[in-house]
């Protein structure tokens, strides 16, 4: 869809081939990809911590509320996010998190201690890491604007009065709130505790058992004055049987003094709600920062070629000499960008992409053209840009979006790779090639489940009998809870491998999936693909009908042979562009296909009841 020539600035420089590769070489390395740093991290965090020596709850120093554990805690979890996310507010964490180490003595420790020298060199890793990225950012920066040229334009005028980080900052909000409600129980707790143990009667006892109710929790008792009291305890090693504790009692009420209240449920709601709170609250400020700077004054411009990603919506760019669109160069995600007049005069945009989402997830877009358009500002990881292209929905209008989520290069990027070489390994051969090799026949064609797809089957099957087993083996529990949750997802995903089927006639498809029937006239399909393992027949104005799974098409290509759901997408995708091709008769009784979903319903309740006799 090519941009008019008034849409494109004068002297614009094409990001070309050549530079786009200079720019993806200057990507960050493999190993500075954040997923190692986060493994190095986590692993010798737990190794720390369950080496790390705990003090034991006494009367001379109880277990209550370690707020500056808590906040340690906080910047931790929100330090490993942002290891992922934002580089420079990770080193601001890993500085403050390595002060608080050096404070309680860690550096000495860590010489005797492998655990907290193993946290160490992982701080190291993820340091060198970060930098790395920052001045590979620098790099690709620098390589985008000797592509650009001289030429800087300002941004259009609906992208200057585009707002990032309102809706960042409303949940940071909700969520910090929640985490000061939080506090304030907590709070609540402790002066509740201190004000009745401070009119309660003190007395000295001995630890004569330590026992576990019907729930499993540990129950500590202590004999006291001639009574027998029992609390419940977190720490049971703490308490030895015959060893010495103080108690504070007041009625029926008592508590012991080493474990005066148990408030970790509200400690964690606290904890939680900071760890996101301070999250959204970041992303938010990032987020503004990065959208001024970006209206701030001209900016680079490169011609370029967009394309919005079939399954999540993400802006793939591909340099403007690549008309295939085969090799990506970055991604990011993007929304429309309104004039504020236009805005408050039509309030019809977000309808639009409303149900433009909505097709998305329904799986009835037909696939997204590639779109010559306008990149305003430089790209580099991280980075904050806006492009002007058609309207991927027609092309009539021209549009302008901003991107909401920093760009990210295709390169040395673990995932984005694995998806990339999954496309490519599972490609979707041109419809009219397809075509080419069908002939015409008058009886109907049927397509069904083969050999891989049976083999997940069988192989969910399995997971489904040893799941009612576990769940069932201990009698009565909240484990029939993720019983009944996943069963049903289970049996249909069984009977769904093992015996789908399509079979397409004079009319249209009999598309038999785990529970019917479902027949699809011809006149109202508008599109047949395959994606996620799975074929989707996409009906105008109406919900797409979906077979899934129907194999393990990475696998099959891996051992050379062509997935049986990629081909059956494939014909009848031939089928529905060319109706010569069509068979001529309709299909009997015996060729609509049954579904196995009601029988296998029963052989499961079967099976669970066997399971009850045995045991």
């Amino acid at each position: 869809m090519p941009l008019p020539a008034e849409h494109i600035p004068p002297g614009t420089a094409e990001w070309r081939t050549p530079n786009a590769e200079r720019w993806l070489a200057a990507a960050p390395a493999r190993w500075a990809h954040p997923l190692w740093a986060l493994l190095a991290l986590v692993a010798s965090l737990a190794w720390d911590i369950v080496e790390a020596p705990v003090a034991p709850c006494t009367s001379a120093a109880p277990c209550g509320t370690d707020w500056l554990g808590l906040g340690t805690a906080v910047v931790l979890l929100l330090t490993l996010y942002w290891v992922w996310r934002q580089p420079r507010l990770a080193l601001a964490g890993l500085a403050a998190t390595l002060t608080g180490f050096a404070v309680e003595g860690g550096y000495t420790s860590a010489l005797g201690e492998p655990s907290a020298l193993a946290f160490l060199m992982a701080a190291a890793f993820t340091t060198a890491g970060l930098i790395h990225r920052l001045a590979a950012a620098g790099r690709q920066r620098a390589r985008a604007l000797e592509a650009a040229g001289p030429i800087a334009q300002p941004l259009p005028a609906a992208a200057r009065t585009f707002r990032r980080g309102r809706l960042s900052f409303v949940l940071a909000a909700l969520l910090l709130g929640v985490a000061g409600f939080g506090c304030w129980q907590v709070q609540q707790v402790v002066e509740a505790y201190e004000e009745r143990a401070a009119g309660a009667t003190h007395l000295p006892g001995r630890v004569t058992a330590l026992e576990q109710d019907d729930d499993d929790i540990d129950i500590v008792a202590v004999e006291a004055d001639g009574r027998t009291h029992r609390f419940e305890t977190a720490y049971p090693e703490d308490f030895p049987v015959d060893s010495r504790v103080d108690i504070v009692v007041d009625g029926d009420w008592a508590a012991l003094v080493a474990e005066p209240y148990d408030a970790i449920g509200w400690e964690l709601l606290a904890m939680a709600g900071s760890v996101a709170g301070l999250a959204f609250l970041a992303n938010g400020v990032d987020g503004r920062m990065r959208s001024r700077r970006l209206r701030r004054e001209p900016l680079p411009v490169l011609h370029v070629l967009v394309r919005e990603s079939h399954d999540d919506g993400r802006t793939w760019v591909f340099a403007a000499d690549d008309p295939e669109g085969l090799r990506p160069i970055l991604h990011f995600h993007s929304l429309y960008a309104f004039e504020e007049e236009d805005d408050e005069e039509g309030g019809e945009a977000p309808v639009v992409e409303l149900d433009k989402i909505t097709e998305v997830l329904k799986g009835e877009d037909p696939p997204p053209p590639l779109r010559e358009a306008v990149l305003y500002g430089a790209p580099y990881a991280g980075a904050e840009v806006a492009f002007v292209a058609f309207d991927d929905e027609d092309d009539v209008e021209v549009s302008v979006q901003c991107s909401v989520t920093a760009a990210k290069p295709v390169g040395p990027r673990l995932m984005e790779r694995g998806q990339l070489r999954r496309e490519r390994e599972t490609p979707q051969r041109p419809r009219d090639e397809i075509a080419v090799g069908m002939t015409p026949s008058a009886g109907p064609r049927t397509w069904t489940a083969r050999g891989f797809s049976r083999a997940v089957g069988l192989g969910l099957l399995l997971v489904q009998g040893s799941g009612i087993w576990a769940a069932l083996e201990d009698g009565p529990s909240w484990h029939w809870l993720w019983l009944a949750v996943g069963l049903p997802w289970l049996v249909t995903a069984v009977a769904t491998a093992l015996t789908w089927r399509i079979t397409a006639d004079r009319d249209g498809l009999w598309v038999t999936g785990a529970w019917r029937v479902r027949r699809v006239p011809w006149n109202v399909i508008t599109s047949v693909h395959h994606s996620d393992d799975g074929i989707r027949v996409g009906r105008a104005k109406d919900s797409s009908v979906e077979l899934s799974p129907t194999g393990w098409a990475w696998l099959e290509h891996r051992l050379g042979h062509e997935p049986h759901a990629v081909r059956t997408a494939g014909e009848l995708g031939a089928l529905l562009l060319h109706p010569e091709l069509r068979p001529l008769e309709e299909a009997p009784a015996g060729r609509q296909g049954m579904p196995v979903g009601p029988p296998l319903v029963a052989l499961s309740a079967l099976w669970g009841v066997a399971v009850l006799l045995l045991l």
